[in-house]
């Protein structure tokens, strides 16, 4: 008896080019996962130490953090531990010209990733605790920092070391402003003089994250 054989189309059934359920499955990733989050992803498994938050920032915090930056109107800002550039984009859209902002990003990934999105912006791959170094002579103009850093979670060492760096560059009374996890308004553990100016919480962040707004050297 003969028997006749018709390709439902299932998996197995094709021999030839991608099986139409990668696809789907590609599809599915795409409109589930945003490109931020895939390449934030890509990043942590690459260089997880490189990494610090928990996941990007919303446009909420990002345009919060941009909104306190907007009053600083001379010198250079320098963005620290830009991730995948939300703040970065929320400081241009809030008016920061491009030739004043600095991006250091410790991902080569993400660095890579910031230098195609912001050609027009100076992106540093590196460590905020080699600032000045990195900076070089740009690093006497700077009026303000704008940090994303986990500087929470990282070792007491490092953070003095960014402490450190940080004093080398900022003048007294110039504006940091960070963002953490934490729901309270208090400074770093630093050796140097932080005053806690204000804060908000940004709740429809993931996980809700707090904005806080320093002087630096208490002005």
């Amino acid at each position: 008896m003969h028997r006749t054989t018709i390709d439902s189309g299932r998996p197995g059934n094709s021999t030839q080019g991608p099986s139409w359920w990668k696809s789907a499955l590609q599809r599915l990733a795409g409109a589930l996962f945003p490109t931020d989050l895939r390449l934030f992803a890509r990043a942590i498994c690459s260089g997880p130490q490189a990494v610090g938050a928990a996941c990007p920032s919303s446009r909420r915090l990002a345009d919060y953090m941009a909104s306190q930056a907007v009053s600083v109107c001379r010198g250079y800002i320098v963005e620290l531990g830009a991730g995948t550039g939300v703040v970065t984009a929320s400081l241009l859209e809030h008016g920061i010209a491009p030739e004043r902002l600095i991006v250091v990003e410790k991902s080569a990934l993400l660095a890579a990733h910031l230098k195609g999105r912001f050609p027009d912006v100076t992106i540093l791959e590196g460590d905020a605790a080699d600032l000045a170094s990195l900076l070089g002579w740009r690093a006497q103009r700077v009026s303000a920092v704008v940090s994303s850093l986990p500087l929470k979670s990282l070792p007491k060492s490092t953070v003095d070391q960014i402490g450190s760096a940080l004093d080398a560059i900022l003048p007294k009374g110039a504006t940091f402003i960070q963002f953490t996890y934490s729901l309270r308004c208090r400074a770093i553990d630093w050796a140097q003089e932080v005053t806690c100016l204000h804060s908000r919480t940004i709740w429809r962040n993931v996980p809700p994250a707090r904005v806080n707004v320093f002087a630096w050297g208490n002005g």
